[in-house]
């Protein structure tokens, strides 16, 4: 019974997470107006706003209009929910699933918004400070000096490589790695930019072998550095006892 709460309860965030991902590149507000279809601007009601089954019910058409409306919305929904029963096998009730249930969603807008747009915006990188601070006075997982050296050695080694590269690396990047070492710490932090950049570099192969992409192609980093800060935050003492137990003698 807790886990399909805890899938319901991420369908909904998903839902207002699709909010969020349409409109903040754009600047406009999340909350005003309310959802209305975007193709015939009409007001969306309740009951064509329910998560996944509206869409289904629907054919995946606005009710009003018949405009063809994309995948993505179920999608993230989906995922969102997937994603929250897993951080709840991972953590079970306590006062970090949170904590957790916000970063996880905030890594989801941007991975979405830098997929689409090829750029993460400042405000959400603000968002994650603002709320990395507050969750370090109540719920804390982290010591403020680990945080601190976490959000310099994210965003350090990604300017460093930015500078080596010489522009191979975003701003956006560097502020999504700088924040990823605020919640992770620096330790697990460079865990993630590997894991960002062995997924990043595997995708980038496979892409070019199939002939989607050549390499001159811009590939977004930020879903990669996501998913590797994700990997980290749940799994990652776990990974680094298992390298060392096989690697390190």
């Amino acid at each position: 019974m807790d886990l399909l709460i805890i899938f319901i309860f991420g369908l909904i965030i998903g839902s207002f997470l699709n909010v969020c991902i349409s409109r903040l590149p754009k600047g406009e507000s999340v909350v005003f107006p309310s959802s209305r279809c975007e193709a015939c601007n009409t007001r969306l009601r309740f009951f064509d706003l329910v998560p996944v089954a509206s869409f289904l019910l629907l054919k995946g058409k606005c009710r009003y209009c018949g405009f063809k409306l994309s995948w993505r919305y179920p999608g993230v929904e989906i995922i969102t929910g997937i994603l929250f029963v897993l951080i709840y096998l991972t953590r079970d009730w306590n006062a970090r699933l949170i904590s957790d249930f916000f970063w996880t969603s905030l890594l989801l807008v941007i991975s979405f918004i830098d997929m689409d747009y090829y750029r993460i915006p400042d405000s959400l990188i603000l968002i994650g400070l603002g709320a990395g601070l507050i969750f370090q006075i109540f719920i804390p997982s982290l010591s403020l000096s680990e945080s601190i050296l976490g959000f310099i050695t994210g965003g350090g080694i990604l300017f460093l490589f930015a500078l080596i590269s010489r522009g191979g690396m975003g701003g956006g990047d560097i502020k999504l790695g700088a924040l990823a070492g605020v919640f992770l710490g620096w330790k697990l932090v460079i865990l993630s930019l590997f894991l960002a950049a062995l997924f990043a570099s595997a995708t980038g192969l496979f892409l070019i072998v199939t002939k989607r992409k050549s390499r001159k192609d811009p590939i977004p980093f930020g879903p990669f550095l996501s998913l590797g800060a994700f990997i980290s935050l749940f799994w990652g003492n776990h990974l680094v006892l298992w390298y060392l137990s096989y690697f390190v003698k």
